[in-house]
């Protein structure tokens, strides 16, 4: 008898459109071996689950609710096997504020930083000058806790009191240094790493359209221009860092490579299945099916994440 499988997809986050990607192009791989369904978490949604009764959720959710150890405590307490990372792991990746702690005390390189509290602090003249005096510009304006680039704006001393407003709903904004060189992901899958890859966009940087959008154009580079020992020392950071903040299943670290150093940005707990998606991308030049790699995930649920 199939096993039943829940893809738990769409959500409340600005990341709803890619989540639903996702979970259209897991369904298309598993659907002849699996019995399964997809979900759009909403009130009432755990009267659903238990309805129909899946033997594992297949978390294809992004960004807040779904990638912050919300949905985890939910399925936990019901019992169900899920995929990914679990309730810690998720809610310390996705607040870029903790993550980074993590990554500096354990040796992580990591760009400096400054915290602006947007609803508090209304006072851009002095953030202004805090910024230009221990960041120096330019710097990247970012949310704390969001994922796929979004509300990410890379600034100079003209555009940044015009950026950081945009983000005036946001609670906290984290206020990076900017580190140019080249772009730089490594996957991880359950305790080793799965590969690398380099990324150089079109556009200003790895936004949301470089993403996502084919006519964006991002040239996707396989096998990296690393050398042996670069390619080991970034694929070790991204291992550790996997480790170090407890994940589990799949994820993808984010890093600038930048006078020989690489600069963690950050670890995604829920890396996109998409056809543009990098992991599969990845594990594709690995020799690994996108179905291989799903089935693996699938396989990989447990209850305690």
């Amino acid at each position: 008898m199939k096993k039943k499988v829940l893809i738990l997809a769409g959500g409340y986050s600005k990341e709803r459109d890619i989540s639903l990607k996702t979970a259209r192009a897991v369904y298309k791989q598993i659907k002849n071996n699996y019995f399964c369904k997809i979900l759009d978490p909403k009130n009432g949604f755990i009267k659903e689950i238990k309805k129909f009764r899946p033997n594992v959720v297949f978390n294809a959710l992004h960004g807040r609710y779904g990638e912050d150890g919300y949905i985890q405590l939910i399925l936990e307490n019901e019992k169900i096997k899920y995929t990914h990372s679990g309730v810690k792991a998720s809610s310390i990746c996705i607040n870029k504020v903790i993550s980074k702690k993590i990554f500096l005390k354990n040796k992580i390189l990591t760009p400096k930083d400054l915290i602006f509290k947007a609803n508090s602090e209304k006072n851009y003249k002095d953030i202004f000058n805090a910024v230009k005096t221990k960041l120096k510009f330019p710097v990247v304006v970012k949310p704390i806790n969001e994922g796929s680039s979004v509300g990410v704006y890379i600034c100079n001393k003209n555009n940044f009191i015009k950026n950081i407003k945009k983000l005036e709903n946001e609670r906290e904004i984290l206020i990076e240094k900017y580190i140019p060189g080249r772009e730089i992901q490594v996957a991880v899958m359950g305790k080793k790493t799965l590969g690398t890859i380099e990324l150089v966009p079109k556009r200003k940087f790895y936004d949301y359209k470089a993403k996502y959008d084919k006519n964006a154009k991002t040239k996707h580079v396989l096998p990296v221009n690393l050398s042996e020992k670069e390619l080991k020392k970034v694929e070790n950071i991204a291992l550790n860092a996997h480790r170090i903040t407890g994940c589990r299943g799949i994820t993808r670290s984010d890093f600038r490579y930048y006078d020989d150093k690489f600069y963690l940005l950050e670890v995604n707990t829920q890396p996109g299945m998409t056809e543009l998606s990098l992991v599969p991308e990845i594990a594709k030049y690995k020799g690994i099916s996108f179905y291989k790699l799903i089935n693996w995930i699938i396989k990989d649920a447990s209850i305690n994440r």
